[in-house]
């Protein structure tokens, strides 16, 4: 079992209530003129997975911070473990708060959880997937996300936005395997072209995606998250290749207080020494850190936190914050090569 699957373990319906949309967009200034004297400031979260009143007190803190961002993108684990009514719950907690209307959602390991479930209220992993099928997850996470592939382009102020995501649940393919992901050529060409295309503009590319990739940030050189990814030197050899990718993974929790909360990976082989940048985007739900043996440990204290990014014409500011405390933690400047 997923350590934190438990965590919802009593996790059945909660009451929804409709709220009136408070969506706002983005100045046509931030929409096109990415590029002129303001800087485009969108926002970076993950792992919401049920607390869906840290969930609200983050849209509160970025919308008091940020109020003219240009977009939220979420890093997967939207939800517990994946329940068309628990998407619901997501998108009515949503309604309660002031929130960017450009949103990039990217699929996570707990959207896939309901086959670990005999109903809502009701785990039962030895008769696993328990009636559900891998096309019926999928088709949850579509209909939540309105688009049709677990890959998709957003525009965030005129700023290429990437959302990717495993294409097949492993342990339906292999009993071996749980949550690694899997990504089709199909994916692969279609990322590859992107960020040529965006490359050749020389605009930045903003990369979301749930898994982190090994040797990166916080918690990936843990035995835990060594292994996220069944082609992990592919994705590596395409993003490497690229100066001005922005790599934002989730699923680790791990505290944005850390010192290897972002850096720059370089890959042997692409051609570009500087490598690319890579970001941990700490977690709406309790944080983790290393415990000193191999493993993790739970983040004392209430846990809130995610990013916000700036876009200048010639760098990328990417600033920790803590939602809970309503705190900067830590800011980093990258340099853009254009």
């Amino acid at each position: 079992m997923d350590r934190r699957t438990l965590l919802t373990a009593s996790g059945g319906a909660l009451a929804t209530t409709a709220f009136a949309p408070q969506a706002y967009a983005a100045p046509a200034a931030h929409t096109e003129r990415w590029f002129g004297r303001d800087p485009v400031r969108f926002n970076v979260i993950s792992d919401i997975q049920g607390d869906l009143s840290d969930f609200g007190r983050a849209l509160d803190d970025m919308a008091a911070v940020n109020p003219r961002s240009a977009g939220l993108a979420v890093a997967g684990d939207i939800t517990p473990r994946g329940y068309d009514f628990e998407y619901a719950q997501v998108t009515a907690e949503l309604r309660r708060h002031s929130h960017p209307r450009s949103m990039s959602w990217a699929i996570g390991n707990h959207e896939f959880y309901v086959p670990k479930w005999r109903d809502p209220d009701t785990l039962a992993q030895d008769t696993w997937p328990n009636g559900t099928t891998e096309d019926s997850l999928f088709r949850s996470f579509y209909r939540f996300a309105k688009r049709g592939s677990v890959h998709a382009e957003t525009s965030f102020g005129g700023i290429p936005v990437l959302a990717l995501g495993t294409e097949r649940y492993a342990h339906f393919h292999d009993p071996k395997l749980w949550d690694e992901v899997w990504l089709s050529d199909a994916q692969f060409a279609w990322l590859e072209d992107r960020l040529w295309h965006w490359s050749r503009r020389r605009k930045p590319v903003m990369v979301i995606t749930h898994h982190p990739l090994p040797n990166t940030v916080s918690g990936t050189r843990n035995k835990l998250y060594s292994s996220d990814y069944l082609q992990a030197d592919r994705l590596l050899n395409l993003l490497g290749r690229h100066p001005d990718v922005f790599l934002f993974s989730g699923h680790t929790h791990w505290d944005l207080d850390l010192s290897d909360w972002v850096v720059r990976r370089v890959v042997p082989g692409t051609a570009n020494l500087n490598g690319f940048t890579v970001v941990n985007t700490g977690a709406i739900q309790t944080g983790y850190r290393d415990d000193g043996k191999g493993g993790e440990v739970a983040v004392e204290g209430s846990f809130n936190q995610g990013l916000q990014v700036e876009v200048h014409r010639n760098s990328v500011v990417i600033k920790a914050r803590d939602f809970a405390r309503r705190t900067w933690l830590k800011q980093f400047t990258v340099p853009l090569s254009r």
